[in-house]
């Protein structure tokens, strides 16, 4: 079975079919067992019928009683036989079924991992999970065919020459028998696929949503937009009812014609037999072994018609992987070196310019505005920005995000210890982790956990504040010490005395560092080397926090929401502070002494 380590191979996306002959294909060796035991085990079973037979005709009916017992040994033992082979069977088969299913969310993660960024732009979170949850089991399911309906073919052809040893007339009905019925229970399970795939579109919607309503259910409260959303996803839970309604009335044709024409079919060869036997034209042995026959055959037609449904079902799911795996990452054509050291950042759209080593504030009235000047620093998507003169996508990706971060206030944040979320791919010591934790403001979120660093923090942080949240993220961007960090609002959950914290502790944090944030916060703002002023996506104004506040009405009245009665001439107005009390006194928020910036408190356990 694949190993978590193992590189799962390159699937093939042409198509469903394609894709569930790729994953038999990965596992050749395992599939070929499987078939072999299958056939086996229904060979064996199938062999039985003809032993009675032997025992009824040769030892029975003529009163040889030690020929009876010998037959009797045989079945006996072809049955121990195969019931060893059938645990075999098993065995192998949930192998393959697992190996498909493990090896499918491998690809499935691997291409997302891939697509990065893209992947919002590309396909909802609700229809990834439907898949990795869903569609994978039941893919991986659709292999069966591969043990029990190789098996099925081989012992159809198995009894039916037997039967044409017996009687020729009941050989016909047998193998004409079998194609009647699936042309039968063909176009219900086409129709089942059609049904399926539209069940599982829907569902796909409505796991987003139950997604949307999970992430957002607090801000919704507040707005008082819960009920707005109930509503929608009733409508969504409907129509989804509906649907699976309707995939249900045709599955439960599919299995009732499963169920229904194999005991039809047992019915009238027994009937035909029967008839012969009564006419002499068969022995009673051998009316035996033809019930037998047929009895045996009742479980290959029925897998018939199950592989039928199991496979549409399965191609519908590969379908949704397919294209899935068919996106593509954003192009990456860049060939050019990166700048060799700090440069700056500028984004021609915007005029925004980032200078090297300075921390560069980005005020927008619109927060979407500053957000797409970050995507486009970031190189998240179509960008003409450069960096020291270069075009940013004329340079590798992985040289940009090996220098450049994108901080943004609302990015996941993965189930787990505390301390692997702060570290992400880069396991770092406990001093690192510290000045972290204490940078972002965040001691009192890891006391506050009842085994600090090594408490287990839910999915997107939903066993912490919307505060906590915010400087968990922040830390986690500052223990990765980016050349370039550009942070979307890293403030806006905080209280006033907690902001004040952080953009100092930001500052020093990031002494001699290239920083963006984009803020409309003036304790924030204050504390920048530069404010840039956006308004209607363009660079309004340019300088220090005082410069704008005293120069720039539209600044003023964003920032400071002036009503024309502020002495801009008190540096309290002028810093935005709301109190006067120095935020960087750490013995007032944790009555312990003070320690330097860059030496955090040793109690963060």
């Amino acid at each position: 079975m694949i190993d978590a380590y193992e590189d799962p191979g390159t699937p093939d996306t042409r198509g469903g079919w394609r894709f569930l002959w790729w994953l038999v294909r990965c596992q050749s060796g395992r599939s070929a067992a499987g078939a072999l035991l299958g056939s086996t085990w229904m060979v064996l079973l199938a062999a039985q019928p003809y032993l009675m037979a032997r025992a009824v005709d040769d030892g029975l009916l003529p009163g040889r009683l030690g020929v009876l017992a010998g037959w009797t040994g045989v079945m006996l033992v072809v049955g121990s036989l195969n019931a060893w082979v059938s645990i075999l069977r098993h065995r192998v088969m949930t192998r393959v079924r697992m190996d498909a299913n493990f090896r499918t969310v491998k690809v499935v993660v691997g291409h997302v991992v891939r697509l990065g960024a893209a992947l919002p732009r590309r396909a909802g979170a609700g229809e990834v999970v439907t898949i990795g949850v869903g569609d994978v089991q039941t893919l991986a399911q659709a292999l069966t065919v591969v043990g029990p309906g190789v098996g099925s073919i081989v012992v159809y052809g198995v009894v039916a020459g037997l039967l044409l040893a017996v009687s020729a007339p009941l050989a016909a009905v047998v193998l004409l028998g079998v194609p009647v019925i699936a042309l039968l229970t063909g176009p219900p399970a086409l129709r089942l696929q059609g049904a399926e795939t539209e069940y599982r579109e829907l569902q796909g919607v409505l796991t987003a949503r139950i997604g949307d309503l999970a992430g957002g259910l607090r801000v919704l409260n507040g707005l008082g937009g819960k009920g707005l959303f109930a509503d929608a996803f009733r409508r969504d839970s409907g129509r989804l009812r509906e649907q699976g309604y309707r995939v249900g009335a045709v599955a439960s044709w599919v299995q009732a014609l499963g169920v229904g024409l194999p005991t039809l079919f047992l019915a009238v060869v027994t009937w035909l037999a029967a008839r012969l036997t009564a006419r002499g034209a068969m022995s009673v042995g051998e009316l035996v072994s033809v019930y037998g026959y047929v009895a045996v055959l009742v479980g290959p037609v029925a897998f018939f018609v199950r592989m039928a449904y199991d496979l549409n079902r399965g191609v519908v799911a590969a379908r949704r992987a397919v294209r899935l795996l068919r996106l593509e990452p954003e192009p990456d054509t860049g060939t050019l070196p990166a700048p060799a050291g700090p440069a700056e950042l500028h984004d021609p759209v915007s005029g925004v310019r980032v200078a090297p080593g300075r921390l560069t504030a980005l005020a927008a009235a619109r927060p979407a505005e500053a957000a797409a000047v970050v995507d486009r620093l970031g190189r998240y998507g179509p960008t003409d920005a450069t960096w020291g003169g270069v075009r940013l996508d004329a340079v590798p990706l992985r040289d940009v995000r090996r220098r450049v971060l994108v901080a943004d206030n609302e990015a996941d944040l993965f189930a787990g210890p505390l301390r692997e979320v702060l570290a992400a791919a880069h396991p770092a010591d406990e001093a690192a982790l510290r000045r972290a934790v204490y940078a972002a403001a965040a001691e009192d979120v890891v006391r506050g956990l009842p085994d600090g660093l090594d408490s287990a923090v839910a999915g997107q942080g939903r066993s912490l504040s919307g505060g906590q949240r915010q400087r968990v993220r922040l830390a986690r961007a500052l223990l990765a010490d980016p050349e370039v960090l550009l942070a979307v609002e890293p403030t806006s959950a905080l209280d006033a005395h907690t902001e004040a914290a952080v953009a100092d502790r930001l500052r020093a944090a990031r002494e001699g560092r290239t920083t963006l944030v984009t803020t409309t916060s003036p304790l924030v703002l204050a504390r920048a080397d530069t404010v840039v002023f956006l308004a209607d996506g363009k660079v309004v104004a340019t300088g220090p926090h005082p410069c704008l506040l005293a120069e720039e009405p539209a600044y003023r009245a964003l920032v400071a929401r002036d009503d024309g009665t502020a002495d801009m001439t008190d540096p309290t107005v002028a810093m935005g502070a709301t109190d006067t009390t120095d935020a960087t006194d750490f013995t007032s928020m944790t009555g312990a002494t003070t320690p330097p910036a860059k030496e955090p408190r040793d109690d963060l356990r």
